[in-house]
């Protein structure tokens, strides 16, 4: 289990058409594929089509309750009858983590405190095990991270917290406009940042379903917080997965990074711009953000090109890739021909290519999904005063549905091309397959899945 997780706040609740407080943190759970860390995946095959059913809501507008039904994973834990009879033991399985608290010197007049009223969330099981269709491409997924409404916020919140902004560059080495986009995205600027109780929902976490170990450990750091007074149990809603604050936190990650930005005594990254800024940029750095150094750069790609380099593990100097004959979209020089970059063809053939360096890597730590941290990069860039990227994207593509994406997979198996199990998600693994397939027809290998690529799959 990463540290960080693969959703993202505000773009997956106007994806999804999900509450943000429904939406699984940026930092809850990578290397399960929950919720949008699937869809992040996904998006670079190609755009999908028609959104997931939503639970209805329940009475007076409260959220949707468990729709009593198994998870789509099939995990044992994640049957309808094991999430009941858990559900059933919650208080006791609560109360049994007591000795555990105890050793992290949790009193246990807090612990009793901070776990009173508890009662197991459900509807979290629901969201856990989702099997989402994706209503976005990446092009539609840009345009709704990067906006001009959201621009324009981000430069007054960097106008406002300039002084914030200058002693965290000074004493981190990362770049303001990074952080600010993170900020920007997570929690379009605070306001959506998620209203369920992180106590209550990684206390549920914690007793039912099919990641309870790590989801202890997140249960009982986020008591760890609140008995040390960094945040009160009122400051601590977030996400169903337990995120919290403007760069949505997990508990765990807040007791790795936070840090006292203007030294009075607590580490408050949901209501203190100072705390929240510098512990967003001691994450980073401590992630190995190298200072005045980009994220990437949007490149041409020459007529031609091998696609089967576009891929995360044949990293090659700038230098190499310009001998590849890759220029620079903008027409400017490449700063330094001597960084190990590898090459993003989010779109193949028929869209922007873009080189991503360490820093790219960087955010991916932060969020292990290439969209997101393409969405990051250029928002940041954006700040800066940079303009839109250069090339175009192929939005005349039309959309694969789930059952077409589980078909093209299963024909990719057929012709011997896929070794994984098809699910109708994609990935590396379904790219690769993809690219061999073309290259072997004569086609540009560029791991797109069009809806041309299926129909040549169908053998019509």
């Amino acid at each position: 289990m990463s540290k960080r997780a693969g959703t993202i706040l505000i773009a997956a609740a106007l994806l999804c058409s999900c509450p943000a407080a429904l939406v699984a943190p940026s930092h809850a759970q990578s290397s399960g594929k929950d919720g949008i860390s699937n869809f992040l995946d996904n998006i670079f095959s190609g755009p999908n089509a028609s959104p997931t059913p939503q639970a209805a809501p329940g009475p007076n507008g409260a959220p949707p309750p468990w729709s009593g039904e198994d998870g789509a994973s099939g995990h044992p834990l994640m049957t309808a009858d094991a999430i009941r009879q858990a559900a059933a033991n919650f208080q006791n399985c609560v109360a049994s983590m007591w000795p555990d608290a105890a050793r992290r010197n949790i009193s246990q007049e807090n612990f009793q405190r901070f776990t009173a009223g508890l009662e197991p969330d459900l509807r979290i099981m629901d969201l856990m095990d989702s099997q989402p269709e994706f209503t976005k491409a990446i092009w539609d997924y840009l345009d709704i991270l990067v906006n001009d409404n959201r621009l324009a916020k981000g430069r007054e919140i960097l106008a406002k917290y300039k002084p914030q902004f200058d002693a965290v560059e000074k004493a981190y080495g990362v770049d303001r406009y990074i952080i600010a986009s993170i900020w920007g995205i997570e929690s379009n600027y605070s306001t959506q940042i998620g209203d369920r109780s992180v106590v209550n929902s990684t206390a549920t976490l914690a007793c039912i379903g099919r990641r309870q170990a790590y989801f202890k450990d997140e249960f009982l750091t986020a008591l760890e917080i609140l008995n040390r007074g960094d945040l009160s149990i009122e400051q601590m809603r977030g996400s169903w997965a337990g995120a919290f604050g403007p760069t949505q936190f997990m508990p765990t990650a807040f007791k790795r990074y936070a840090v006292d930005g203007d030294g009075d005594g607590r580490r408050d990254v949901v209501d203190n711009p100072a705390d929240l800024i510098a512990s967003t940029a001691n994450n980073l750095k401590k992630d190995g953000w190298q200072t005045g150094r980009s994220w990437g750069y949007e490149v041409v790609l020459p007529q031609g090109f091998n696609f089967m380099l576009a891929d995360k593990s044949k990293a090659m100097t700038v230098a190499q890739w310009q001998a590849q004959g890759l220029t620079r979209a903008d027409g400017k020089p490449f700063p330094d021909a001597t960084e190990k970059a590898y090459l993003l063809a989010p779109a193949g053939m028929q869209g922007p290519g873009f080189l991503m360096l360490q820093n790219f890597r960087v955010i991916m730590k932060y969020n292990p999904a290439e969209a997101y941290a393409l969405a990051i990069g250029h928002f940041a860039d954006r700040l800066r005063g940079a303009p839109p990227f250069v090339q175009a994207w192929p939005r005349q593509e039309r959309v694969l549905s789930r059952a077409e994406r589980l078909e093209l997979q299963q024909l990719l198996a057929q012709r011997g091309f896929y070794k994984g199990t098809p699910d109708g998600q994609f990935g590396g693994q379904t790219r690769e397959a993809l690219r061999s397939f073309q290259a072997s027809i004569g086609a540009p290998a560029d791991g797109f899945a069009s809806a041309d690529v299926l129909e040549r799959l169908r053998g019509r």
